[in-house]
């Protein structure tokens, strides 16, 4: 935003408004997979069209236009290299950028289009759009959920990491991560925190690459992995329940149900801890506000403050106790049983 500083208003605005035309650009090249061709050294379009079935000249604009953003370069005879943000867009490349721009900017923009709708009704945009919920449709396109997937990782890929360093977890007897996927975040704890034990909790077809990645993080032997709803209860008498991006994904009625089954499954001198992207107040620019946006006219969450977390967790029977702040963009809020 710091290159807006010197615009005039009308200029701000319209670049903002028209941002999704350079999204557009961007993700199409990572859906075509165009850096992947471009890996073993410069091609040009003509090089590449027939491979990849598509039209010569329109493939060199695509390629001259990235290299005015700065994904390509060119060289001789209109052959185009790989930038080190063009290397980024890789499959497989660190970060996640190409399963982040094939995940979000597909169909799945299509909730935005019902971005009103949500502003009016309360309600998912994307649900009217595409019929069914979020997470129904992401089980429904197994592809599809795959790039989702891998997007959350880079998404939140340096988060882990920076909760274990900002929170003592060493004197907990057992740490349940609840909605805990592949068991990124416990096994990043584990392997900071030598004294506990975890207990890893999530849908059956969820927990699936957990095993591989727990044995990649040495901490298989110090887990547990049990599965199901946590809208239905989750596993008992851990000392400290986790849950990171689980509760701003779930309407309030939702979240009450989840928070109600850990307030049931904690012991008395436990503690649950969300990681969540804690919103500042005032104008105090933060990710999670666009974030917030994301929430309401995808799965009909939402981000809060601490103020809302404080009231949230209160009608669950917990006490908010303090908002530990991370290296990363998330917060930890720590709350009691009472």
């Amino acid at each position: 935003m710091n290159g807006t500083m010197t615009m005039p208003p009308h200029a701000v605005l319209i670049q903002m408004g028209t941002a999704a035309w350079v999204s557009a650009i961007v993700s199409t090249a990572a859906e075509i997979g165009l850096a992947d061709r471009l890996a073993a050294g410069p091609q040009s379009a003509g090089e590449l069209a027939g491979p990849m079935n598509l039209h010569a000249p329109s493939l060199h604009r695509l390629m001259r236009t990235l290299a005015s953003l700065g994904i390509l370069t060119e060289r001789d005879a209109q052959r185009f290299a790989l930038t080190p943000v063009g290397e980024a867009l890789q499959t497989g490349a660190p970060g996640a950028a190409r399963d982040t721009l094939v995940a979000f900017n597909g169909v799945l923009w299509r909730g935005w289009e019902e971005l009103k709708y949500s502003l009016a009704s309360g309600k998912p945009g994307f649900d009217k759009a595409l019929g069914v919920g979020l997470f129904e449709y992401l089980g429904q396109h197994p592809e599809l959920a795959a790039h989702f997937s891998g997007a959350m990782v880079g998404f939140h890929g340096d988060e882990p990491p920076a909760v274990a360093k900002a929170y003592d977890f060493s004197g907990f007897r057992t740490i349940a991560d609840i909605g805990g996927a592949s068991g990124n975040m416990l096994g990043t704890i584990l392997s900071a925190h030598a004294g506990p034990r975890g207990v890893l909790f999530d849908l059956p077809h969820v927990v699936t690459d957990a095993p591989a990645l727990l044995q990649a993080a040495g901490v298989a032997g110090r887990v547990t992995i049990e599965s199901g709803s946590f809208f239905d209860s989750v596993p008992v008498n851990a000392d400290c329940y986790v849950m990171s991006h689980v509760i701003h994904d779930w309407s309030e009625d939702k979240c009450l149900t989840i928070l109600g089954n850990c307030r049931k499954a904690i012991a008395p001198d436990g503690r649950l801890l969300l990681v969540e992207m804690v919103l500042p107040p005032g104008d105090t620019p933060h990710p999670g506000k666009v974030l917030d946006m994301v929430m309401l006219t995808f799965p009909g969450g939402q981000e809060r403050t601490e103020a809302e977390y404080a009231a949230l967790l209160a009608k669950a029977g917990f006490r908010l106790n303090r908002v530990v702040p991370t290296a990363s963009a998330v917060g930890i809020v720590e709350a009691f049983p009472v």
